[in-house]
């Protein structure tokens, strides 16, 4: 699915609750105390950084460009790279996998994008806690979305959507058979969370922890 416009459709309720709750928050902050005082002032800063914090978190970064690098893993997320480890990946390929794990702020880009072109060859729901999305349990115990995309050379690279403390919702409408296109929208996450990405350990990986990533910008590995 193509992205154009400036705001993410699932924005369009929450930002319409937020302004509700701050036209309601000033109305009976001004009917309680009719003369204007510096609280006053102060709450309305705090409100208008509320609802601007809500608009900026469901921005779409239409200006951004795919990077374009033969056989490159792009980072699926903005975020900052909190885990490069390789580890035992037990609910598909049930072997070792190098996995990257980016980890979004509430400050970040919540849109996740197709990291290589190929097809959706296996795709599960999986139900589970809130746990702070840093933590490594979190990969395997909070809700996430398990996604796997193969290409036409037959690798296949598996994308994991995972809910955080503050996130509440997934947003991903993908299913076996569906055509993968780098840098187009893989799905969202509201709010904090993160997202892991394991590759096979041949792999010749690009970023370490701690480097800052950009959604189908960041190269994170490029497959052999």
């Amino acid at each position: 699915m193509k992205i154009h416009k400036r705001l993410h459709e699932e924005g369009t309720k929450a930002i319409l609750i937020t302004l509700a709750f701050i036209v309601a928050i000033t109305l009976v902050a001004n009917w309680l105390w009719s003369t204007q005082t510096v609280w006053h002032y102060l709450l309305y800063a705090f409100l208008l950084t509320v609802l601007v914090l809500t608009v900026r978190f469901y921005r779409v970064p239409i200006w951004r460009k795919t990077t374009v690098v033969e056989d490159a893993v792009l980072s699926p997320a903005d975020g900052v790279v909190a885990a490069n480890e390789e580890v035992l990946e037990n609910e598909y390929f049930h072997d070792r996998r190098r996995q990257i794990s980016i980890f979004m702020s509430i400050y970040d880009v919540h849109i996740n994008f197709f990291p290589f072109n190929g097809k959706v060859s296996y795709y599960k729901y999986h139900p589970g806690k809130f746990l702070l999305a840093f933590k490594p349990k979190s990969s395997t115990d909070n809700e996430h979305n398990t996604i796997i995309l193969k290409d036409k050379k037959g690798r296949e690279v598996m994308v994991r959507q995972i809910a955080g403390f503050v996130a509440r919702r997934i947003v991903c409408d993908l299913q076996a058979g569906d055509e993968a296109v780098v840098g187009e929208e893989l799905g969202m996450i509201r709010f904090g969370s993160r997202v892991d990405v394991f590759l096979p350990l041949d792999a010749d990986i690009k970023v370490k922890i701690g480097d800052r990533t950009i959604g189908k910008e960041t190269v994170l590995a490029v497959l052999r």
